[in-house]
């Protein structure tokens, strides 16, 4: 069994590299008009150029899996704005996809909570649309849809759970087929559980990437065990999975620092009786950092061995 890691955005420890400058709305309708644009396009190109360089470190590390910032692009999709962010970029963006495939990297963008097909509201599934359309555009730009998913939850309960579902699979007919095709849904801590969410990905054939953690705060009396299988088998590559552990026990939906062996250890167990090869996200505050300390301190149980900067193998 073969495990590969990743992290999210930023690579702690490269200065001054965030991939997730901002422009406020606010900010950018208080400058003259003829700055605007020049400001959208000064964030934007900072943006990209910390991706580049987070990449090469990502590279240099031998680690494949990376989830890009979906703050790439400020104001993306604000209706006042809603700006061509490919156009002036195009080397920029087929540089970044040039290295994903030259280096084999699997990219993803998690779009925010807000991303989501359950609501009864119908401004607010447009608008997951658009959102879903704009980090598409990315990978699409990135030549990169092969290669790239884009992850969502399945949303809200609004006090009843059957009726939100049977909404997300009526609002999910809203969003184009080349579009759901670079999509995945993942179990939440608080609403959708495993089981839930499973059945949701079988039906729509979407895969779904299991987060542990979320498991371990909504379990909805699951036996992970009985469910691991058909869940990788949702996937027609390698299946992913999200992992972090809980700040405290006060705080047990919040992300730690770096993520407990001993909290993920049950799953890695788990997950060795199926021996079946998988990708691991890591979800911890310190980012690449935690990633790193993590196989060093799986590379120390017996049995294990790295095989790379960012893969092991059990």
């Amino acid at each position: 069994m073969k495990i590969r890691f990743g992290y999210v955005a930023t690579a702690l420890g490269l200065w001054d590299a965030s991939p997730s400058k901002t422009l406020t709305f606010t900010r950018y309708a208080a400058l003259p008009k003829n700055e605007r644009m020049e400001k959208l396009k000064l964030v934007t190109a900072q943006n990209l150029h910390h991706t580049k360089r987070i990449l090469h470190y990502n590279i240099a590390h031998e680690i494949k899996l990376y989830r890009f910032s979906s703050s790439l692009v400020p104001l993306a999709t604000h209706p006042e704005v809603m700006w061509d962010f490919i156009s002036p970029f195009k080397a920029d963006w087929e540089e970044l996809g040039q290295l994903i495939q030259q280096f084999q990297l699997r990219p993803s963008f998690h779009p925010n909570q807000f991303t989501l097909f359950t609501s009864p509201r119908t401004e607010v599934t447009i608008n997951a649309v658009k959102d879903m359309d704009f980090h598409y555009k990315m990978l699409e730009a990135m030549k990169a849809l092969k290669r790239g998913i884009i992850n969502i939850h399945i949303g809200g309960a609004y006090g009843d759970k059957e009726t939100s579902l049977n909404r997300f699979h009526q609002n999910l007919r809203k969003l184009p087929n080349e579009i759901k095709k670079q999509m995945t849904l993942e179990n939440d801590d608080k609403t959708y559980d495993v089981e839930e969410t499973l059945v949701t990905c079988e039906k729509e054939k979407i895969p779904m990437i299991l987060d542990y953690h979320h498991f371990m705060a909504n379990k909805g009396g699951v036996d992970l065990s009985l469910f691991l299988h058909r869940i990788f088998n949702t996937w027609n590559t390698i299946p992913k999975v999200h992992i972090s552990s809980p700040k405290s026990d006060q705080a047990y939906r919040s992300h730690a620092d770096f993520v407990s062996l001993d909290f993920i250890l049950p799953f890695l167990k788990m997950a060795k009786a199926l021996n079946q090869d998988f990708d691991i996200m890591i979800e911890a505050k310190q980012k690449n950092l935690a990633m790193l300390q993590l196989i060093e301190e799986i590379t120390s149980i017996r049995g294990v061995r790295r095989l790379s900067g960012g893969e092991v193998e059990w």
